[in-house]
């Protein structure tokens, strides 16, 4: 009896098996996947570590340290130093000079000055310099430079030697008048010494000028002028202000106004007078200083209160602009009176110095650098180094303080950065980024948000001209037109993608914006009449009786479009002189005749610049790079709607395009999202067309005929320039983590957009 059990035959158990070998592969790739995941993610906040690391000292403050006081003769009245800080010296009260060690104290050499039977009255030293202004008792002043000699032994061991140099003294007051107070300011070619006596109980000013000339040797002749004095009324006066440039004398008188006497031949005359606290509880000025630029001045009242000035262009009741001194800051409150303001040499820092504390402010950005512990008497004098590294201080009972100082960024702060700051000369706030300059007084700006600005400009024209042409042609191709055709499309498109953006900004900076330049109002007028011209075909098209539609084939409709499109477009173009003569006709400004030119037309009618090289060549130009990234994306997303929906859809009885409308893009709208962004992400990190096709200037305008400047090509341009651990350097890493965490954070948003857009309209 056979049974209905049959022995199962050995193939058909093993025909299911996976090689060992095939399953370790698969286990082994499984694992590389992960890990070249895991290591993408890593590289990407790698880069954005490495990115904050960079930027993270602009935002770190000063660095002070105390160095061991140095004690000289209670009798000293003001110091000076070297280069280094090794070895300072004091000017005591009968005009003598001592130098000590700074390491151990030690005194080192002892210079007193041959007066010849006169007496020293007024003292005053400029650290930075070495010069020493002697005021003597008949009126007369004499300089004296100090020096510093190097000296090498056999070892290279170097030593310092001073050097006092005394100079015959110059006649600058009345004869026979002691000099109370005294000043001196170097300008480019000639210098300025001011001295203070008093006639009949009243305080006067008198100064001289100094003008150095070299002739055809090389030896110097210096020329002094007649003493001539400075203003009229300047009695009750408590401090004076020179200018590094020797051709203005600013006074602070007790009641709390400040006088402005600029030369004039051979006098100084009255210019302007303001007062700083107007309006405030305390009119009375503690403490002034000039900053280094020589146009801005810190002022400090009674309370703490501070407020800076500084000498900008105004409008005047004539009409007419004139640089007049105007406050542009209201500085942080300070603990107390103020004592002092001290300023630093080649940046606009300044020690503000109240009664126990000292502060270190960025004048710009209003910024509190470092606050410390003021030494326990008066100060009679500070000052910086010339390098920013330290500054040093000399009290009333001849002790000399030191502080060292490590402050690598002083102009940075997040005010500077991102907020709208009033710079010296301009005549408001702006934000505004111009990183150098040919000049020592030139203060570097480096506000992103004008960047931020450009590059959001650049964008959205860029889109403007892309997504319109990507998503439709997308739409269409995918659509509408037929396969064969579709197969060559597509590919052309794809390798559009690949044209270098560096010959795309050639083009665009040498041979677009010079053509468009003439010819904007004809471009215009076809870009504007392609769409309704596209529009009107169809319906045309629509109208037309079906058996004259039927001789045309299914997706060869374009052979009816474009010679539509293209003649409007041309009408248009031919039409464009003539569209410019009867709307942008204005009068030459040379010659006073009419003349049909848009461009003068917008300059004269707006107020506003126009640039050959502007934003609408930019955004045609990267709308170029953008469409076939978008299209590409957006297609492949339509080709893949299942074709069961939309057969279903054109069998209810749907036309074609209700069915795209209603049935494809949604469908696809999670495909097409991400096609834009990825367009989107494109455009804002585009670097070369924007180079070569923009004016590249940092501007914040409307204007789409004016130029801008992106994050990414001011890298570009500035980087190679930048010094390592500069505050440029710095800031330009800046620009590129804020250009970072933008892309971020608006793939993450376009990400999360698509997730629920595919959930919404997922085909279940």
């Amino acid at each position: 009896m056979e049974t209905s059990d049959k022995k199962a035959d050995p193939a058909s158990k093993t025909r299911f098996d996976v090689s060992p070998m095939t399953l370790a592969a698969d286990r082994w790739m499984g694992r590389l996947i992960r890990c070249g995941g895991v290591g993408v993610v890593l590289a990407v906040f790698g880069m954005l570590g490495f990115l904050i690391f960079q930027i993270f000292p602009l935002f770190s403050g000063a660095q002070v340290k105390m160095a061991a006081p140095i004690q000289f003769p209670a009798n000293a009245v003001a110091f000076g130093e070297d280069e280094y800080g090794e070895m300072p010296f004091v000017c005591l009260a009968d005009g003598s000079i001592i130098f000590q060690r700074a390491q151990d104290g030690s005194k080192v050499l002892a210079w007193a000055p041959k007066l010849s039977g006169r007496q020293v009255t007024a003292i005053r030293s400029y650290p930075r310099t070495g010069m020493v202004l002697l005021g003597l008792s008949d009126g007369s002043v004499e300089e004296l430079k100090v020096a510093y000699h190097s000296n090498f032994d056999a070892a290279g061991k170097r030593t310092l030697e001073p050097v006092v140099t005394a100079f015959e003294p110059i006649q600058v007051g009345q004869a026979g008048l002691p000099c109370l107070d005294l000043w001196n300011a170097k300008g480019l070619s000639a210098r300025l010494i001011v001295v203070q006596q008093s006639v009949s109980g009243k305080a006067k000013l008198t100064a001289v000028r100094l003008t150095e000339r070299k002739g055809l040797g090389g030896k110097a002749k210096i020329t002094t002028s007649e003493p001539y004095g400075v203003g009229a009324d300047v009695a009750d006066f408590e401090s004076v202000l020179l200018p590094s440039t020797a051709d203005a004398v600013v006074l602070i008188r007790k009641s709390g106004e400040v006088r402005v006497y600029a030369e004039a031949g051979d006098s100084f005359v009255l210019s302007q007078a303001f007062t700083p606290f107007q309006g405030t509880a305390d009119h009375h000025i503690a403490a002034a200083g000039m900053i280094f630029g020589n146009v801005s001045i810190v002022f400090v009242n009674g309370v703490g209160e501070q407020q800076v000035w500084s000498i900008y262009p105004q409008l005047q009741p004539d009409g007419l602009s004139q640089r007049r001194w105007g406050q542009i800051h209201e500085g942080e409150k300070l603990a107390g009176a103020g004592r002092g303001v001290y300023a630093a040499e080649g940046n606009k820092c300044y020690l503000a110095a109240t009664e126990g504390r000292l502060q270190i402010h960025n004048m710009t950005t209003g910024s509190l650098r470092w606050e410390g512990v003021a030494p326990r008497f008066a100060i009679r004098q500070l000052a910086f180094a010339g390098n920013y590294d330290r500054f040093t201080a000399l009290d009333v009972q001849g002790v000399m303080h030191r502080w060292e100082l490590v402050d690598h960024h002083p102009e940075s702060s997040w005010s500077a950065f991102f907020g709208k700051i009033w710079y010296e000369g301009a005549s408001a706030p702006a934000y505004a980024w111009q990183s150098s300059a040919g000049s020592d007084e030139f203060e570097a700006k480096y506000s992103l948000v004008p960047l931020f600005y450009g590059t959001v400009k650049g964008t959205f024209y860029a889109l403007l001209f892309a997504l319109p042409i990507a998503l439709t042609a997308a739409i269409y191709v995918s659509q509408f037109l037929r396969p064969e055709f579709r197969q060559v499309v597509k590919p052309v498109m794809e390798i559009m993608a690949s044209l270098p953006s560096v010959v795309l900004g050639f083009l665009a900076g040498l041979w677009l914006a010079p053509l468009v330049d003439s010819r904007i109002v004809p471009l215009l007028c076809a870009v504007a009449v392609l769409a309704p011209a596209a529009i009107a075909a169809g319906f045309i098209w629509s109208a037309l009786p079906q058996p004259w539609r039927r001789q045309v084939a299914p997706g060869m409709e374009f052979l009816w479009l474009l010679p539509f499109v293209v003649l409007c477009g041309w009408l248009a173009w031919t039409s464009g002189p003539a569209i410019e003569a009867f709307f942008f006709t204005v009068k030459d400004s040379s010659s006073g005749l009419p003349i049909a030119d848009i461009r003068e037309w917008w300059r004269q009618s707006t107020g506003a610049t126009y640039d050959s090289r502007n934003s609408l060549v930019v955004g045609f130009v990267m709308g170029f790079a953008v469409i076939p990234i978008v299209f590409t994306i957006a297609e492949d997303a339509l080709s893949n709607v299942p074709n069961s929906l939309v057969s279903g859809s054109l069998a209810l009885g749907a036309s074609r395009w209700q069915t795209v409308w209603s049935v494809v893009i949604p469908t696809a709208i999670s495909g097409i999202v991400s096609g834009v962004m990825i367009g989107f992400g494109r455009a804002i990190g585009e670097t070369m067309i924007v180079v070569m096709a923009t004016g590249n200037t940092a501007v914040m305008e409307s204007n789409p005929f004016s130029g801008m400047r992106t994050l990414s090509a001011n890298i570009a341009v500035e980087l190679p320039e930048a010094a390592a651990g500069h505050t440029h350097y710095r800031a330009l890493f800046l620009g590129a983590c804020c250009l970072f965490l933008l892309t971020f954070v608006i793939n993450t948003l376009a990400e999360i957009l698509r997730q629920r857009l595919r959930e919404r309209y997922k085909v279940v």
